[in-house]
């Protein structure tokens, strides 16, 4: 009988244990990029590395292409706790997050390895530990590239060239406030309606990296690019809060080494890509200006970081960047 019992309760404990979500964990990863882009190739590669690890008892479920909405409604979910893990770029957060807009401010890195080291280090930290309270945790950073103007109207050389132009940027103050120091009309827009409202006469122009230049297909409808480089931001990689805090600090671990090993890959398939994409519009005969004097963006942008660095902690975290790796 005794026997009996305790053969019961261990079939009890094992069925609630295949039943509960830490005896298998398949995370809802959302991407807005298009499947087989490097940020959804580095997610794929973090859940390939959280199943191995585990015996498949942790993986990644992957939803690439907005197929679970734009970058704001997918920030809504993750802190809701309907998705896991989110890929996003850090402009949709600068609202929630403060001090996700002082690495997104317009030239705060002076080149893409000066970003990397910044945002892999302590600041980086900082930054991501700043999430917490809002729900979200910062698991890793991913390149996004350097974001540059491109427009139907004419080649932009100088700020002056930006005077009325109608510029696409993200759903960010930020973005908006440089591009109106600029002289420009922004228009802020989701990145799926871009390609047509070009197309359409709606907007003059965007600002992006080469593979989202690329990949959109914009080079064919906005045929002046101008590689002025006004932004580094990186892209953030988050988990829900809610999710996190229902793991026990083994798995927590688990989750943290699969993101920092999905970095590298991340940077590889990027630089590769970028390689690809600059040759594609270049091979269309578009006109690209590779060399442009920078100064003259740079000084229009004093009215952003007093606004948006405006107090002494942030003034303090610009400053703290600019000192990394300064001669």
């Amino acid at each position: 009988m005794k026997q009996t019992k305790l053969l019961a309760v261990g079939m009890a404990a094992l069925a609630v244990s295949l039943a509960s979500p830490a005896a298998a964990q398949q995370f809802r990863a959302a991407d807005t990029h298009a499947d087989g882009y490097p940020t959804v190739e580095a997610v794929e590669h973090m859940g390939e590395l959280l199943s191995s690890w585990t015996n498949g008892r942790m993986g990644i479920q992957m939803f690439p292409g907005r197929q679970l909405g734009e970058e704001r409604d997918t920030i809504e979910q993750t802190i809701a706790g309907v998705i896991d893990i989110n890929r996003v770029n850090l402009a949709p957060l600068n609202g929630i997050v403060p001090e996700t807009a002082i690495p997104a401010l317009p030239f705060i890195f002076r080149s893409t390895e000066h970003m990397r080291t910044v945002m892999d280090g302590e600041i980086g930290q900082e930054i991501m530990a700043a999430m917490e309270e809002h729900g979200m945790v910062g698991l890793a950073y991913y390149d996004s590239g350097a974001r540059s103007f491109y427009n139907s109207v004419r080649p932009i050389t100088s700020p002056a060239d930006m005077d009325g132009v109608r510029i696409r940027v993200q759903n960010s103050d930020l973005f908006v406030a440089t591009m109106e120091a600029l002289g420009a009309n922004a228009t802020p827009m989701e990145f799926g309606q871009v390609y047509e409202a070009l197309a359409n006469g709606v907007i003059d122009g965007a600002e992006n990296n080469w593979p989202s230049y690329e990949s959109t297909r914009h080079f064919e409808v906005a045929n002046h690019y101008t590689l002025n480089q006004h932004s580094l931001s990186p892209e953030v990689l988050v988990m829900s809060k809610a999710t996190w805090d229902g793991l026990s600090a083994s798995d927590q671990q688990l989750v943290l080494k699969a993101a920092a090993l999905s970095v590298p890959v991340m940077r590889d398939l990027w630089d590769a890509r970028v390689d690809a994409s600059r040759a594609i519009v270049e091979a269309n005969g578009n006109e690209i200006l590779y060399e442009v004097d920078k100064q003259p963006f740079i000084d229009a942008m004093a009215p952003v970081y007093e606004r948006f660095a405006g107090t002494p902690e942030l003034s303090d975290l610009v400053e703290r960047i600019q000192a990394v790796g300064a001669e």
